[in-house]
């Protein structure tokens, strides 16, 4: 386990006895410990002795020590069997916290979101201390929203569930090809449903082990060519399967991609030929029908280039690929240069960050950590920056052909100010400014904010630059044309923030700060190791943009990265 992983654990397990009733000190005991280890700037491998931090007594070590040991609590696994797994359903109701569950269980034998319901329209829960009915209402009400779910799920809440059902598929011996298809594939911000399209010979024993799955809630359909399941994670979900003959794998994964406009683009291209372009293959005026073993055979039969997934949305896409387009690709990236280590609120240390870009390929990484306004994200002070610069010269004294730059993300302040002076500002190799407090704000004090941050000429970068979390919050107020235009009259690069809940800056954005000139940099904002992975949503997202090699920062090299970022401050 990681330092994040173990805080996280720690968290639960106060979580837990918090809800059982367990005596304050106790609880309270685990989330300093938690704490603790949040606010070392050290990973869990270099602590030798984790009794040893204050706040970290010889009961919470001992649970920490097995952690470490097996992955595992024996006491968090006891906590689960002694409290109903309802209750912690309960927590996705916004208002309800562990002490407010605790009072519900205690008091009422409320275990689950059906028995809380009841009690609310019983109105018994308003006469509980701390809860009133105002209270109870906006419980039933938040009841009634989580049990409809949201219409479209945000596309970081379905990625693993993906990766589950792409693991149970490898497990069916009878399925020779499968490939996720639809809006996912798309890499559209939300999805309404999943498809997947699965090539067998054995249709009957893969569709009876389809409904094997994990995670079904009901079998909607089970028949030879569809397999329609309802899945229960943290909403119910629909996933259709396809089941193809080899064959017609690729064609099927193409009609099944590509949005409805882009389909029929592709079937008004086969009707000037005289063809006809389905799921099944080309149907040729003489009644061939055509099948194909790659995606770009079947786009090459019609004299197109391959257009990828992310770009298949019935736009320019058909005409534009008549010629070749190049568009960024993966293994263009040189270098992350938003990255987050254990001296704020990362999971592992300087140099296992280093170590795992170079085992990507990088050339170079910026390590930016969050500054001292943002303390609820353990932001550096004028001397921690100082302290970790020394350790980063230290580490590139190190490496061969890899270096790390020096860096920070740099809160905006409520009142537009930056959170440190230009002196500190004046030593870092990369200094990412970025919006995290007062969201509230209008329009004109975000861009005062936001305005003052880009004529910095220290600032190089403007991070997340609209603030949003898909399907959770809007983002501020932000004139993105004004932005965008400022960003291009002081040389600063705006941000593609690769994570998946955020992907921010959105794709039409990022084509017009392309065609204004404007710089972008596309980052993982990584607080761990195996989260640098998150590079392939933001490549995707710029695709969908159009974006070209020559416009991203990270795709410098690192001699030529430095040249334009000295051109840009002086």
């Amino acid at each position: 386990m990681n330092k994040k992983e173990v805080v996280r654990t720690l968290e639960t397990i106060s979580l837990y006895l918090e809800i059982k009733g367990e005596n304050p000190f106790k609880i309270a005991a685990y989330r300093r410990a938690a704490k603790a280890l949040e606010e070392d700037v050290r990973s869990m491998d270099q602590i030798e002795d984790v009794e040893s931090l204050p706040g970290i007594g010889k009961g919470t070590a001992t649970i920490i020590n097995e952690l470490l040991k097996t992955g595992e609590s024996t006491l968090l696994e006891e906590l689960k069997s002694e409290i109903p797994e309802g209750l912690m359903e309960l927590l996705n109701i916004p208002g309800l916290g562990g002490k407010k569950i605790a009072s519900l269980y205690k008091h009422l034998h409320i275990e689950d979101l059906a028995s809380l319901q009841e009690a609310c329209e019983e109105e018994k829960v308003q006469q509980l201390p701390g809860f009133g009915k105002r209270t109870e209402q906006n419980i039933l009400e938040a009841i009634h929203e989580y049990g409809e779910g949201p219409e479209r799920f945000p596309i970081s809440m379905v990625i693993p569930i993906v990766a589950e059902i792409e693991e149970q598929l490898e497990t069916i011996a009878d399925i020779e090809q499968y490939s996720v298809a639809g809006s996912y594939r798309r890499l559209q911000e939300t999805v309404k449903d999943l498809d997947f399209v699965i090539a067998t010979d054995n249709p009957i024993k893969v569709s009876e082990k389809l409904t094997k799955l994990r995670h079904i809630r009901s079998v909607v359909s089970a028949g030879e060519t569809k397999v329609s399941l309802e899945f229960t994670y943290e909403y119910p979900i629909n996933i259709d399967f396809r089941l193809v003959p080899a064959g017609a794998f690729i064609t099927t994964l193409h009609h099944f991609t590509g949005s409805q406009d882009h389909n029929i683009l592709m079937r008004q291209l086969a009707k000037k030929s005289g063809e006809k372009i389905s799921e099944y293959g080309i149907e040729t005026e003489d009644g061939e029908l055509l099948t194909f073993e790659s995606e770009e055979q079947l786009y090459r039969y019609y004299n197109i280039h391959y257009i990828p997934p992310e770009l298949r949305e019935g736009k320019r896409e058909i005409d534009s690929f008549q010629e070749k387009v190049d568009l960024i690709e993966a293994s263009d990236i040189k270098g992350d240069l938003h990255l987050h280590t254990t001296w704020s609120d990362g999971a592992n240390t300087l140099e296992e960050m280093a170590k795992a870009a170079i085992e990507k390929g990088y050339d170079y990484i910026a390590i930016t950590d969050h500054s001292q306004y943002l303390k609820v994200a353990n932001g550096l002070t004028r001397e921690q920056v100082i302290k970790q610069r020394e350790e980063i010269k230290r580490l590139n004294e190190t490496f061969t052909d890899f270096t790390i730059l020096t860096g920070t993300e740099m809160d905006i302040l409520p009142d537009g100010s930056l959170d440190y002076d230009d002196e500190l500002l004046a030593g870092a190799d990369f200094v990412i400014a970025a919006i995290h407090s007062a969201f509230s704000q209008n329009k004109d004090k975000i861009m005062h904010r936001l305005t003052n941050a880009l004529r910095n000429v220290h600032v190089d970068l403007i991070a997340h630059p609209t603030g949003r979390l898909i399907g959770r919050r809007e983002g501020y107020a932000v004139d993105l044309d004004m932005l965008i235009d400022v960003a291009k009259e002081t040389n600063t690069a705006l941000e593609l923030n690769s994570n998946p809940n955020r992907l921010d800056l959105a794709p039409e954005w990022l084509k017009k700060a392309q065609e204004k000139g404007v710089y972008l940099a596309i980052n993982t904002d990584a607080h761990q190791v195996k989260t640098l992975n998150h590079m392939q949503y933001g490549i995707t997202t710029a695709r969908k943009g159009w974006i070209k090699k020559e416009t991203v920062l990270n795709t410098f090299s690192l001699a030529d990265l430095r040249q334009h970022l000295n051109k840009a401050t002086n």
